[in-house]
């Protein structure tokens, strides 16, 4: 037979969603940063085509 859930209490709740939302902002100022590494031209981990986009118009 089945039987209702325990109620999560608001405390964990709005943990789990603090943890959630602290991850994503980690990961935006990765991208941020990455970001602004490539357009600057100092980033050396980071590898993508230049020239292509010159071709390709014509």
């Amino acid at each position: 037979m089945a039987v209702p859930k325990k109620k999560t209490s608001k405390s964990k709740r709005d943990s789990r969603k603090a943890v959630w939302k602290r991850k994503a902002a980690v990961e935006a100022q990765k991208a941020l940063s990455l970001g602004k590494s490539v357009l600057s031209g100092r980033s050396n981990s980071f590898v993508y085509p230049q020239d292509d986009e010159d071709e390709d118009e014509e």
